[in-house]
Protein backbone atom coordinates (compact mmCIF):
# COMPACT_ATOMS: atom_id res chain seq x y z
CA UNK A 1 0.00 0.00 0.00
CA UNK A 2 1.47 3.46 -0.89
CA UNK A 3 0.40 6.68 0.79
CA UNK A 4 -0.68 8.45 -2.25
CA UNK A 5 -3.84 6.97 -2.46
CA UNK A 6 -7.22 8.61 -1.34
CA UNK A 7 -10.73 7.95 -0.81
CA UNK A 8 -13.69 10.37 -0.31
CA UNK A 9 -16.39 9.97 2.27
CA UNK A 10 -19.79 12.34 1.79
CA UNK A 11 -21.76 12.99 4.58
CA UNK A 12 -25.43 13.78 4.10
CA UNK A 13 -27.11 15.65 7.28
CA UNK A 14 -30.16 17.12 7.57
CA UNK A 15 -29.03 20.92 6.36
CA UNK A 16 -25.40 20.14 4.43
CA UNK A 17 -23.74 17.38 2.95
CA UNK A 18 -19.78 17.99 3.62
CA UNK A 19 -17.04 15.33 1.60
CA UNK A 20 -14.22 14.31 3.29
CA UNK A 21 -10.76 13.59 1.35
CA UNK A 22 -8.80 10.93 3.33
CA UNK A 23 -5.36 9.23 2.91
CA UNK A 24 -6.22 5.17 2.62
CA UNK A 25 -2.80 4.42 4.58
CA UNK A 26 -3.43 6.22 7.83
CA UNK A 27 -7.01 7.56 7.70
CA UNK A 28 -5.40 11.19 7.90
CA UNK A 29 -7.85 14.08 6.85
CA UNK A 30 -6.43 15.87 4.13
CA UNK A 31 -9.45 18.24 3.04
CA UNK A 32 -13.19 19.25 3.50
CA UNK A 33 -15.82 20.52 1.64
CA UNK A 34 -19.69 21.45 2.62
CA UNK A 35 -22.45 22.45 0.73
CA UNK A 36 -25.58 24.04 2.49
CA UNK A 37 -29.09 22.80 1.21
CA UNK A 38 -30.38 25.67 -0.78
CA UNK A 39 -34.21 24.18 0.24
CA UNK A 40 -32.64 23.23 3.43
CA UNK A 41 -35.88 21.27 5.23
CA UNK A 42 -39.16 22.43 3.38
CA UNK A 43 -41.39 21.96 6.51
CA UNK A 44 -43.58 25.14 5.79
CA UNK A 45 -44.21 25.66 2.61
CA UNK A 46 -43.76 24.07 -0.92
CA UNK A 47 -41.14 25.94 -2.34
CA UNK A 48 -42.40 25.64 -6.19
CA UNK A 49 -45.97 26.87 -5.19
CA UNK A 50 -46.03 28.26 -1.95
CA UNK A 51 -48.48 25.69 -0.89
CA UNK A 52 -48.55 25.39 3.25
CA UNK A 53 -47.78 21.94 4.96
CA UNK A 54 -49.39 20.33 7.27
CA UNK A 55 -48.56 20.05 10.82
CA UNK A 56 -44.94 16.93 11.64
CA UNK A 57 -44.14 17.31 7.69
CA UNK A 58 -40.56 17.71 7.13
CA UNK A 59 -39.31 17.30 2.87
CA UNK A 60 -36.36 17.97 1.25
CA UNK A 61 -35.76 18.56 -2.55
CA UNK A 62 -33.29 16.10 -4.21
CA UNK A 63 -31.53 18.75 -6.20
CA UNK A 64 -29.71 19.75 -3.08
CA UNK A 65 -28.15 15.99 -2.65
CA UNK A 66 -26.78 16.46 -6.40
CA UNK A 67 -25.09 19.84 -5.58
CA UNK A 68 -23.21 18.38 -2.62
CA UNK A 69 -21.27 16.41 -5.09
CA UNK A 70 -21.26 19.28 -7.65
CA UNK A 71 -19.98 21.36 -4.65
CA UNK A 72 -18.55 20.05 -1.93
CA UNK A 73 -16.97 16.73 -3.72
CA UNK A 74 -15.05 19.21 -6.04
CA UNK A 75 -13.94 21.99 -2.88
CA UNK A 76 -12.95 19.08 -0.77
CA UNK A 77 -10.12 17.88 -3.32
CA UNK A 78 -9.36 21.32 -3.56
CA UNK A 79 -8.48 22.01 -0.02
CA UNK A 80 -6.73 19.02 0.09
CA UNK A 81 -4.25 19.85 -2.68
CA UNK A 82 -4.69 16.32 -4.15
CA UNK A 83 -4.69 14.24 -7.53
CA UNK A 84 -8.25 13.45 -8.18
CA UNK A 85 -6.50 10.96 -10.05
CA UNK A 86 -4.87 9.30 -7.18
CA UNK A 87 -8.51 8.99 -5.32
CA UNK A 88 -9.37 5.58 -5.59
CA UNK A 89 -13.17 5.40 -4.36
CA UNK A 90 -15.85 7.29 -2.57
CA UNK A 91 -18.65 6.56 -0.31
CA UNK A 92 -21.95 8.30 1.13
CA UNK A 93 -23.95 8.13 3.97
CA UNK A 94 -27.61 9.81 5.06
CA UNK A 95 -29.69 10.70 7.55
CA UNK A 96 -32.35 7.75 7.65
CA UNK A 97 -35.29 7.38 6.87
CA UNK A 98 -35.43 9.68 4.21
CA UNK A 99 -36.77 8.24 1.45
CA UNK A 100 -38.40 9.19 -1.67
CA UNK A 101 -40.47 8.12 -4.46
CA UNK A 102 -39.01 7.92 -8.16
CA UNK A 103 -39.71 6.29 -11.93
CA UNK A 104 -37.47 3.35 -12.33
CA UNK A 105 -34.70 5.24 -14.03
CA UNK A 106 -34.33 7.23 -10.56
CA UNK A 107 -36.27 10.12 -11.54
CA UNK A 108 -37.84 11.95 -8.29
CA UNK A 109 -41.25 12.61 -8.86
CA UNK A 110 -41.01 15.79 -7.20
CA UNK A 111 -39.11 17.20 -10.48
CA UNK A 112 -41.64 15.78 -12.98
CA UNK A 113 -43.38 19.46 -13.15
CA UNK A 114 -47.02 17.95 -12.93
CA UNK A 115 -46.04 16.88 -9.45
CA UNK A 116 -44.07 19.84 -8.33
CA UNK A 117 -47.03 21.39 -6.15
CA UNK A 118 -47.83 17.42 -4.66
CA UNK A 119 -46.22 17.26 -0.99
CA UNK A 120 -46.10 13.73 -1.12
CA UNK A 121 -44.11 13.39 -4.42
CA UNK A 122 -41.09 15.09 -2.26
CA UNK A 123 -38.56 13.01 0.04
CA UNK A 124 -39.64 12.82 3.47
CA UNK A 125 -36.78 13.77 5.90
CA UNK A 126 -36.50 11.37 8.71
CA UNK A 127 -38.10 13.75 11.21
CA UNK A 128 -41.20 13.81 8.92
CA UNK A 129 -43.39 12.47 11.69
CA UNK A 130 -47.19 12.97 10.14
CA UNK A 131 -47.55 9.10 9.56
CA UNK A 132 -47.70 8.24 12.91
CA UNK A 133 -51.39 7.10 12.58
CA UNK A 134 -50.21 4.59 9.80
CA UNK A 135 -46.93 3.58 12.24
CA UNK A 136 -49.75 2.73 14.87
CA UNK A 137 -51.95 0.73 12.44
CA UNK A 138 -49.09 -0.71 11.37
CA UNK A 139 -47.79 -2.14 14.65
CA UNK A 140 -51.37 -3.14 15.60
CA UNK A 141 -51.48 -5.48 13.44
CA UNK A 142 -48.50 -7.01 13.75
CA UNK A 143 -49.31 -8.05 17.06
CA UNK A 144 -52.45 -9.13 16.27
CA UNK A 145 -51.15 -11.18 13.68
CA UNK A 146 -48.18 -12.35 15.31
CA UNK A 147 -45.84 -10.75 12.37
CA UNK A 148 -42.43 -12.54 13.44
CA UNK A 149 -40.67 -9.32 12.37
CA UNK A 150 -41.50 -6.65 14.50
CA UNK A 151 -40.17 -8.60 17.81
CA UNK A 152 -36.93 -7.11 16.47
CA UNK A 153 -38.14 -3.64 16.67
CA UNK A 154 -39.33 -3.67 20.36
CA UNK A 155 -42.87 -4.05 19.51
CA UNK A 156 -42.93 -1.05 17.33
CA UNK A 157 -42.05 0.33 13.99
CA UNK A 158 -41.32 3.95 13.80
CA UNK A 159 -43.64 6.78 11.76
CA UNK A 160 -40.15 7.94 10.59
CA UNK A 161 -39.33 4.90 8.49
CA UNK A 162 -40.54 3.34 4.86
CA UNK A 163 -43.57 1.45 5.58
CA UNK A 164 -45.06 4.28 7.80
CA UNK A 165 -44.68 6.69 5.04
CA UNK A 166 -45.18 4.50 2.24
CA UNK A 167 -48.80 3.91 3.64
CA UNK A 168 -49.01 7.69 4.56
CA UNK A 169 -48.36 8.05 0.70
CA UNK A 170 -51.10 5.59 -0.61
CA UNK A 171 -53.57 7.13 1.57
CA UNK A 172 -53.29 10.70 0.70
CA UNK A 173 -52.28 10.47 -2.17
CA UNK A 174 -53.55 7.38 -4.44
CA UNK A 175 -52.69 8.65 -7.45
CA UNK A 176 -49.09 9.68 -6.97
CA UNK A 177 -48.86 6.23 -4.68
CA UNK A 178 -49.60 4.52 -8.21
CA UNK A 179 -47.14 6.60 -10.39
CA UNK A 180 -44.32 5.56 -8.24
CA UNK A 181 -42.40 2.88 -9.52
CA UNK A 182 -39.75 2.31 -6.82
CA UNK A 183 -39.61 3.31 -3.14
CA UNK A 184 -36.20 4.22 -2.27
CA UNK A 185 -33.88 5.92 0.90
CA UNK A 186 -31.90 8.60 0.01
CA UNK A 187 -28.80 6.56 0.52
CA UNK A 188 -29.62 4.43 -1.53
CA UNK A 189 -30.57 7.23 -4.48
CA UNK A 190 -27.60 8.95 -4.49
CA UNK A 191 -25.47 5.59 -5.13
CA UNK A 192 -27.84 5.11 -7.72
CA UNK A 193 -27.17 8.83 -8.99
CA UNK A 194 -23.16 8.31 -8.55
CA UNK A 195 -23.34 4.47 -10.30
CA UNK A 196 -26.10 4.51 -12.82
CA UNK A 197 -27.71 2.23 -11.77
CA UNK A 198 -29.91 0.78 -8.69
CA UNK A 199 -28.52 -0.42 -5.55
CA UNK A 200 -29.54 -1.01 -2.32
CA UNK A 201 -27.88 -2.05 0.96
CA UNK A 202 -28.60 -4.05 3.68
CA UNK A 203 -28.61 -1.34 6.55
CA UNK A 204 -31.15 0.89 5.61
CA UNK A 205 -33.10 -2.68 4.06
CA UNK A 206 -33.26 -3.80 7.64
CA UNK A 207 -33.22 -0.83 10.05
CA UNK A 208 -35.50 1.42 8.33
CA UNK A 209 -37.28 -1.22 5.27
CA UNK A 210 -38.29 -3.86 8.18
CA UNK A 211 -36.37 -6.42 6.21
CA UNK A 212 -35.56 -9.72 8.69
CA UNK A 213 -34.03 -12.97 7.98
CA UNK A 214 -33.74 -12.25 4.42
CA UNK A 215 -37.59 -11.71 3.81
CA UNK A 216 -39.86 -8.13 3.97
CA UNK A 217 -43.20 -8.20 5.29
CA UNK A 218 -45.61 -10.54 3.39
CA UNK A 219 -47.98 -9.42 0.98
CA UNK A 220 -51.75 -10.61 3.32
CA UNK A 221 -50.24 -8.50 5.97
CA UNK A 222 -49.45 -5.76 3.58
CA UNK A 223 -53.06 -5.85 2.15
CA UNK A 224 -54.85 -6.37 5.50
CA UNK A 225 -53.26 -2.96 6.32
CA UNK A 226 -54.94 -1.47 3.04
CA UNK A 227 -55.76 -3.38 -0.06
CA UNK A 228 -53.79 -1.36 -2.42
CA UNK A 229 -50.89 -1.69 -0.28
CA UNK A 230 -50.14 -5.44 -0.92
CA UNK A 231 -47.96 -5.15 -3.65
CA UNK A 232 -45.52 -2.29 -1.71
CA UNK A 233 -42.93 -4.56 -1.46
CA UNK A 234 -42.83 -6.28 -4.61
CA UNK A 235 -43.83 -3.66 -6.82
CA UNK A 236 -42.08 -0.35 -5.69
CA UNK A 237 -38.94 -2.05 -2.78
CA UNK A 238 -38.11 -5.06 -3.07
CA UNK A 239 -34.21 -5.37 -5.14
CA UNK A 240 -31.35 -7.38 -3.89
CA UNK A 241 -29.23 -6.38 -1.05
CA UNK A 242 -25.45 -5.35 -0.67
CA UNK A 243 -23.38 -5.67 2.50
CA UNK A 244 -21.91 -2.96 3.94
CA UNK A 245 -18.52 -1.82 2.46
CA UNK A 246 -19.25 -3.12 -0.81
CA UNK A 247 -18.96 -2.18 -4.56
CA UNK A 248 -22.19 -0.71 -5.85
CA UNK A 249 -20.45 0.17 -8.92
CA UNK A 250 -18.00 2.26 -11.04
CA UNK A 251 -18.54 6.23 -10.76
CA UNK A 252 -20.71 6.46 -14.21
CA UNK A 253 -19.29 9.78 -16.55
CA UNK A 254 -22.26 11.72 -15.47
CA UNK A 255 -20.65 11.89 -11.82
CA UNK A 256 -16.99 12.13 -12.56
CA UNK A 257 -18.55 15.38 -14.35
CA UNK A 258 -20.09 16.04 -11.43
CA UNK A 259 -17.22 15.79 -9.04
CA UNK A 260 -14.10 16.09 -10.88
CA UNK A 261 -13.18 11.97 -10.24
CA UNK A 262 -12.02 9.34 -12.16
CA UNK A 263 -15.21 7.44 -14.15
CA UNK A 264 -14.63 3.84 -12.70
CA UNK A 265 -13.97 4.55 -9.22
CA UNK A 266 -15.11 2.28 -7.09
CA UNK A 267 -18.54 3.58 -4.99
CA UNK A 268 -19.48 1.58 -1.93
CA UNK A 269 -22.99 0.67 -1.12
CA UNK A 270 -25.03 3.23 0.47
CA UNK A 271 -25.07 3.12 4.43
CA UNK A 272 -26.35 5.50 7.02
CA UNK A 273 -24.60 8.28 9.10
CA UNK A 274 -24.98 6.84 12.89
CA UNK A 275 -23.69 3.07 11.72
CA UNK A 276 -21.21 4.51 9.38
CA UNK A 277 -19.34 5.94 12.27
CA UNK A 278 -18.88 3.07 14.48
CA UNK A 279 -15.71 2.05 12.25
CA UNK A 280 -14.65 5.45 12.06
CA UNK A 281 -14.69 5.50 16.07
CA UNK A 282 -13.11 2.17 16.15
CA UNK A 283 -16.00 0.96 18.14
CA UNK A 284 -17.05 -2.13 16.33
CA UNK A 285 -16.54 -4.48 19.58
CA UNK A 286 -19.45 -5.56 21.55
CA UNK A 287 -20.32 -3.20 24.73
CA UNK A 288 -19.52 -0.11 23.19
CA UNK A 289 -22.53 2.23 21.84
CA UNK A 290 -22.02 5.05 19.81
CA UNK A 291 -23.61 8.04 20.61
CA UNK A 292 -23.97 10.15 17.65
CA UNK A 293 -24.63 13.60 19.04
CA UNK A 294 -26.27 16.27 16.54
CA UNK A 295 -29.73 17.55 15.50
CA UNK A 296 -30.98 14.17 16.92
CA UNK A 297 -28.68 11.27 18.38
CA UNK A 298 -28.56 7.73 17.14
CA UNK A 299 -27.56 4.95 19.74
CA UNK A 300 -25.63 2.38 17.77
CA UNK A 301 -23.69 -1.17 18.50
CA UNK A 302 -22.84 -4.45 17.64
CA UNK A 303 -23.92 -7.56 19.59
CA UNK A 304 -22.62 -10.92 19.56
CA UNK A 305 -26.16 -12.14 18.89
CA UNK A 306 -30.01 -10.79 18.49
CA UNK A 307 -31.98 -9.71 21.24
CA UNK A 308 -35.33 -8.02 21.56
CA UNK A 309 -35.29 -4.93 22.95
CA UNK A 310 -38.44 -2.68 23.74
CA UNK A 311 -38.92 0.62 21.94
CA UNK A 312 -35.67 0.08 19.65
CA UNK A 313 -34.85 0.71 16.80
CA UNK A 314 -33.82 -2.79 15.18
CA UNK A 315 -31.18 -5.08 15.51
CA UNK A 316 -30.26 -6.22 12.30
CA UNK A 317 -27.99 -9.50 11.23
CA UNK A 318 -24.72 -7.56 9.51
CA UNK A 319 -26.48 -4.15 10.29
CA UNK A 320 -23.16 -2.28 11.18
CA UNK A 321 -20.39 -4.78 10.08
CA UNK A 322 -20.61 -8.58 8.42
CA UNK A 323 -20.50 -10.32 11.42
CA UNK A 324 -22.40 -8.70 14.02
CA UNK A 325 -25.87 -8.27 15.27
CA UNK A 326 -26.28 -4.40 14.77
CA UNK A 327 -28.71 -2.36 17.33
CA UNK A 328 -29.91 0.81 17.09
CA UNK A 329 -31.54 2.96 19.27
CA UNK A 330 -32.19 7.17 18.98
CA UNK A 331 -33.66 10.32 20.77
CA UNK A 332 -35.42 12.63 18.25
CA UNK A 333 -34.18 15.47 19.11
CA UNK A 334 -31.26 16.78 21.16
CA UNK A 335 -29.18 19.71 19.77
CA UNK A 336 -32.01 20.92 17.97
CA UNK A 337 -34.01 21.16 21.43
CA UNK A 338 -31.01 23.54 22.49
CA UNK A 339 -31.23 25.16 19.29
CA UNK A 340 -34.82 25.61 19.93
CA UNK A 341 -34.22 27.34 23.20
CA UNK A 342 -31.36 29.55 22.29
CA UNK A 343 -33.72 30.67 19.12
CA UNK A 344 -36.59 31.31 21.24
CA UNK A 345 -36.31 32.24 24.78
CA UNK A 346 -33.32 33.88 25.72
CA UNK A 347 -33.47 37.92 26.38
CA UNK A 348 -31.32 40.17 24.61
CA UNK A 349 -29.14 40.98 27.22
CA UNK A 350 -28.05 37.71 27.33
CA UNK A 351 -27.48 37.48 23.21
CA UNK A 352 -25.66 40.68 23.76
CA UNK A 353 -23.34 39.48 26.76
CA UNK A 354 -22.67 36.77 24.38
CA UNK A 355 -21.38 38.58 21.90
CA UNK A 356 -19.82 41.15 23.85
CA UNK A 357 -17.30 37.97 25.51
CA UNK A 358 -17.28 36.31 21.79
CA UNK A 359 -18.83 33.55 22.80
CA UNK A 360 -21.85 31.87 21.07
CA UNK A 361 -25.12 31.22 22.99
CA UNK A 362 -24.29 27.97 23.27
CA UNK A 363 -21.33 28.32 24.95
CA UNK A 364 -22.35 31.61 26.86
CA UNK A 365 -25.25 29.57 28.23
CA UNK A 366 -22.89 26.57 28.88
CA UNK A 367 -20.12 28.79 31.18
CA UNK A 368 -23.49 29.82 33.14
CA UNK A 369 -24.85 26.57 34.24
CA UNK A 370 -21.12 25.05 34.87
CA UNK A 371 -21.19 26.31 38.14
CA UNK A 372 -24.19 24.76 39.21
CA UNK A 373 -23.99 21.95 41.84
CA UNK A 374 -26.50 18.90 40.93
CA UNK A 375 -30.15 19.66 41.10
CA UNK A 376 -29.96 23.28 42.41
CA UNK A 377 -32.19 24.86 39.36
CA UNK A 378 -35.19 22.84 40.97
CA UNK A 379 -36.20 21.55 37.29
CA UNK A 380 -36.49 18.48 35.38
CA UNK A 381 -37.35 18.22 31.71
CA UNK A 382 -38.33 15.06 29.15
CA UNK A 383 -36.67 15.54 25.96
CA UNK A 384 -39.76 15.18 23.85
CA UNK A 385 -39.73 18.28 21.77
CA UNK A 386 -39.61 16.51 18.71
CA UNK A 387 -41.19 13.46 19.95
CA UNK A 388 -40.13 10.35 21.32
CA UNK A 389 -37.54 7.67 19.40
CA UNK A 390 -36.74 5.20 21.73
CA UNK A 391 -38.14 3.60 24.20
CA UNK A 392 -41.89 5.02 23.64
CA UNK A 393 -41.51 5.35 19.75
CA UNK A 394 -44.25 7.64 19.86
CA UNK A 395 -43.69 11.04 18.13
CA UNK A 396 -46.80 12.73 19.22
CA UNK A 397 -45.03 13.07 22.62
CA UNK A 398 -44.24 17.13 23.38
CA UNK A 399 -41.39 18.34 25.33
CA UNK A 400 -42.28 18.85 29.23
CA UNK A 401 -40.50 21.02 31.77
CA UNK A 402 -41.71 21.13 35.12
CA UNK A 403 -40.14 23.07 38.44
CA UNK A 404 -40.10 26.66 36.95
CA UNK A 405 -40.48 29.49 39.38
CA UNK A 406 -39.93 33.40 39.11
CA UNK A 407 -36.55 32.92 39.91
CA UNK A 408 -35.91 29.86 37.13
CA UNK A 409 -32.96 31.81 34.72
CA UNK A 410 -32.10 30.74 31.17
CA UNK A 411 -29.50 29.00 32.11
CA UNK A 412 -31.15 27.12 34.56
CA UNK A 413 -33.86 26.07 31.81
CA UNK A 414 -31.10 25.48 29.60
CA UNK A 415 -28.82 23.35 32.00
CA UNK A 416 -32.24 20.78 32.13
CA UNK A 417 -32.53 20.70 28.41
CA UNK A 418 -28.81 19.71 28.18
CA UNK A 419 -29.59 16.97 31.28
CA UNK A 420 -32.87 15.61 29.86
CA UNK A 421 -31.12 14.22 26.57
CA UNK A 422 -28.77 12.75 29.15
CA UNK A 423 -31.45 10.74 31.08
CA UNK A 424 -32.87 9.71 27.61
CA UNK A 425 -29.61 8.14 26.74
CA UNK A 426 -29.77 6.63 30.14
CA UNK A 427 -32.88 5.30 29.72
CA UNK A 428 -31.65 3.76 26.39
CA UNK A 429 -28.98 2.42 28.25
CA UNK A 430 -30.85 0.41 31.06
CA UNK A 431 -33.08 -1.27 27.94
CA UNK A 432 -30.65 -2.48 26.75
CA UNK A 433 -28.82 -3.57 29.82
CA UNK A 434 -32.26 -5.50 31.47
CA UNK A 435 -32.29 -7.55 27.55
CA UNK A 436 -28.50 -8.22 28.58
CA UNK A 437 -27.01 -6.26 26.38
CA UNK A 438 -24.65 -5.06 28.06
CA UNK A 439 -23.69 -1.02 27.52
CA UNK A 440 -19.29 -1.19 29.11
CA UNK A 441 -18.91 2.38 27.43
CA UNK A 442 -20.37 5.36 25.34
CA UNK A 443 -18.27 6.44 22.77
CA UNK A 444 -19.48 10.41 21.58
CA UNK A 445 -19.60 11.51 18.11
CA UNK A 446 -20.82 14.64 16.31
CA UNK A 447 -21.11 18.49 16.54
CA UNK A 448 -22.34 17.68 20.10
CA UNK A 449 -19.04 16.44 21.56
CA UNK A 450 -17.45 19.51 21.73
CA UNK A 451 -19.53 21.07 24.61
CA UNK A 452 -17.24 19.70 27.81
CA UNK A 453 -20.52 20.37 30.02
CA UNK A 454 -23.00 18.28 28.00
CA UNK A 455 -20.33 15.17 27.81
CA UNK A 456 -19.55 15.80 31.85
CA UNK A 457 -23.29 15.63 32.58
CA UNK A 458 -23.67 12.41 29.88
CA UNK A 459 -20.78 10.97 32.06
CA UNK A 460 -21.84 11.63 35.80
CA UNK A 461 -26.21 10.43 34.38
CA UNK A 462 -25.10 7.25 32.68
CA UNK A 463 -22.30 6.53 34.86
CA UNK A 464 -20.14 5.00 32.19
CA UNK A 465 -16.64 6.12 31.15
CA UNK A 466 -16.93 8.61 27.86
CA UNK A 467 -14.68 8.18 24.41
CA UNK A 468 -14.86 10.42 22.01
CA UNK A 469 -14.26 9.95 18.38
CA UNK A 470 -10.92 11.61 17.43
CA UNK A 471 -12.28 13.31 14.15
CA UNK A 472 -14.93 16.32 13.13
CA UNK A 473 -16.13 14.52 10.53
CA UNK A 474 -17.06 11.10 12.33
CA UNK A 475 -19.89 9.66 9.20
CA UNK A 476 -17.47 11.34 6.72
CA UNK A 477 -14.47 9.63 8.01
CA UNK A 478 -16.71 6.34 8.38
CA UNK A 479 -18.04 6.31 4.67
CA UNK A 480 -14.57 7.18 3.78
CA UNK A 481 -13.27 4.10 5.83
CA UNK A 482 -16.12 1.99 3.54
CA UNK A 483 -14.99 3.20 0.18
CA UNK A 484 -11.41 2.34 1.04
CA UNK A 485 -12.87 -1.20 1.28
CA UNK A 486 -15.03 -0.97 -2.00
CA UNK A 487 -11.50 0.06 -3.81
CA UNK A 488 -10.15 -3.06 -2.02
CA UNK A 489 -7.30 -1.23 -0.25
CA UNK A 490 -8.38 -3.14 2.72
CA UNK A 491 -9.80 -6.80 3.20
CA UNK A 492 -12.71 -5.87 5.23
CA UNK A 493 -14.45 -2.93 7.24
CA UNK A 494 -12.88 -4.49 10.49
CA UNK A 495 -9.36 -4.31 8.84
CA UNK A 496 -9.72 -0.80 7.66
CA UNK A 497 -11.06 0.53 10.86
CA UNK A 498 -7.71 -0.16 12.80
CA UNK A 499 -6.01 1.65 10.15
CA UNK A 500 -8.28 4.49 9.37
CA UNK A 501 -10.51 5.05 12.78
CA UNK A 502 -9.44 7.17 15.33
CA UNK A 503 -10.57 7.61 19.21
CA UNK A 504 -9.71 8.97 22.71
CA UNK A 505 -10.26 6.77 25.08
CA UNK A 506 -11.92 7.59 28.84
CA UNK A 507 -11.73 11.16 27.84
CA UNK A 508 -14.55 11.91 30.17
CA UNK A 509 -15.18 9.52 34.21
CA UNK A 510 -18.19 10.20 35.96
CA UNK A 511 -17.82 11.69 39.38
CA UNK A 512 -18.73 9.20 41.87
CA UNK A 513 -20.65 12.49 44.13
CA UNK A 514 -22.37 14.11 40.70
CA UNK A 515 -23.68 10.61 39.65
CA UNK A 516 -25.03 9.56 42.90
CA UNK A 517 -26.80 13.43 43.47
CA UNK A 518 -27.75 12.22 39.22
CA UNK A 519 -29.60 9.06 40.29
CA UNK A 520 -32.21 11.13 42.34
CA UNK A 521 -32.77 13.59 39.82
CA UNK A 522 -33.56 10.89 37.22
CA UNK A 523 -35.67 9.03 39.54
CA UNK A 524 -37.52 11.94 39.38
CA UNK A 525 -37.18 11.79 35.00
CA UNK A 526 -38.85 8.45 35.12
CA UNK A 527 -41.35 9.17 37.16
CA UNK A 528 -42.47 12.07 34.60
CA UNK A 529 -41.12 9.72 31.44
CA UNK A 530 -43.75 6.94 32.76
CA UNK A 531 -46.46 9.24 33.42
CA UNK A 532 -46.90 10.99 30.38
CA UNK A 533 -45.64 8.61 28.65
CA UNK A 534 -47.18 5.21 29.52
CA UNK A 535 -50.16 6.06 30.15
CA UNK A 536 -50.71 8.08 33.64
CA UNK A 537 -51.83 10.79 31.47
CA UNK A 538 -52.99 11.28 27.59
CA UNK A 539 -52.83 15.25 28.39
CA UNK A 540 -50.03 15.55 25.73
CA UNK A 541 -51.64 13.58 22.91
CA UNK A 542 -54.81 15.82 23.60
CA UNK A 543 -53.01 18.62 23.50
CA UNK A 544 -51.24 17.77 19.88
CA UNK A 545 -54.66 16.79 18.40
CA UNK A 546 -55.86 20.26 19.30
CA UNK A 547 -52.82 21.65 18.22
CA UNK A 548 -53.53 20.03 14.78
CA UNK A 549 -57.18 20.90 14.46
CA UNK A 550 -56.71 24.68 15.07
CA UNK A 551 -54.00 24.82 12.68
CA UNK A 552 -56.23 23.48 9.91
CA UNK A 553 -58.90 25.64 10.62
Amino acid sequence: MTSDRYVVGVDFGTLSGRALVVRVADGTELGTGVSDYAHGVIDRVLPASGRALPPDWALQDPRDYVDVLRTAVPAAIADAGVDPREVIGIATDFTASTVLPTLTDGTPLCLLPEYADRPHAYPKLWKHHAAQDQAERINALAHQRGEPWIGRYGGKVSAEWQFAKGLQLLEEDPELYARAERWIEAADWIVWRLTGAENRGVCVAGYKGVHQDGAWPDEDYLAALHPGFGDFVTGKLAFPLSPQGARAGGLSAEAAAWTGLPAGIAVAVGNVDAHVTVPAAKALAPGRMVAIMGTSTCHVMNGEGPAEIPGMCGVVADGIVTGAWGYEAGQSGVGDIFAWFTETSLPASYTEEAARLGRSAHEHLSELAAGRRVGEHGLVALDWHNGNRSVLVDHELSGVIVGLTLATRPEDVYLALLEATAFGTRTIIEAFEAAGVPVEELVIAGGLLRNPLLMRIYADVTGKPLSVIGSEQGPALGSAIHAAVAADAYPDVHAASAAMGRVHSGAYLPDPERAAAYDALYAEYRRLHDHFGRGGSDVLHRLRRIRNEAQKA
